[in-house]
């Protein structure tokens, strides 16, 4: 087992639910993102998303587009992210997963990505835009080092295809929470509570919702089903925004999930 599968074996012996917070790598700066994700471990986030800027992110809404347009103006790169990763992880004993889209991923060398990321302590890989089965390179490389290659299960998503993403899924399985990008508003409803029934009732492995959560009220309602929480827009903005107020906002989350 790595970090992730071990985390995940814990909380639920404990019968807890995994926060799962996200911060863009070299927003402002890769300093300032290894003192988020210390900040982050601190308040006890169990696994941390690290971002990869990217010039086209497909998936992610104006928050983490800007936070990735200031990474990328102060050069923040695949490579550089990694090497954040190395310097973090002496002091970091949490999971780190990178979400990146695979053109950085196809540009650095799939095999030499694995290598090297897992080398400095990433545990686990989401990208947005490889379809599993696009993902084979991916997957046999990940597979010999155990890292983590998350896919993502949309709401739109049949039975079929979440068979298919659960068994291509290590670490845990991404539920999308909303057909739309990150940051949009998240409904409350009984569906994300009947989708990830459908979800365990294909199987067994950890599923963490993501998209859309952005307050401590919607996050501990998403917990009552889910087995994670991904907390990705409000971060951004409130570290970008007001980031003297941005540890009272993990406290908050942290309380409620």
């Amino acid at each position: 087992m790595n970090r992730i599968d071990k985390t995940f074996k814990k909380l639920r012996a404990q019968n807890k639910k995994a926060f799962i917070p996200y911060v863009m790598a070299g927003d402002p700066s890769l300093e300032k993102s290894k003192e988020t994700v210390l900040l982050f471990e601190r308040s006890g986030a169990d696994i941390v998303e690290l971002g990869v800027p990217f010039s086209d992110p497909l998936a992610d809404g104006p928050t983490i587009q800007r936070a990735a347009e200031r990474a990328l103006q102060a050069g923040v790169t695949l490579r550089k992210v990694i090497g954040l990763v190395r310097d973090i992880r002496p002091d970091c004993q949490i999971p780190l997963v990178l979400m990146t889209y695979y053109n950085p991923v196809f540009k650095y060398g799939v095999e030499g990505f694995v290598r090297d990321a897992v080398d400095a302590g990433v545990d686990g890989v989401i990208i947005p835009d490889l379809p599993p089965e696009e993902a084979g390179e991916l997957r046999r490389y990940a597979s010999a080092t155990h890292l983590a290659t998350i896919f993502l299960v949309a709401p739109t998503s049949t039975g079929e295809r979440i068979k298919k993403i659960a068994g291509a899924s290590t670490g845990f399985i991404y539920y999308v929470s909303i057909t739309g990008i990150t940051g949009s508003k998240l409904s409350l409803d009984s569906s994300i509570r009947e989708s990830l029934s459908a979800i365990r009732g294909i199987t067994k492995k950890p599923v963490a919702v993501g998209f859309g959560v952005s307050t401590p009220e919607e996050a501990k309602a998403v917990s009552e089903s889910a087995d994670g929480v991904i907390i990705g827009s409000a971060i951004v903005k409130k570290l970008h925004e007001s980031p003297e107020n941005l540890g009272k906002l993990m406290s908050e989350l942290r309380r409620a999930i």
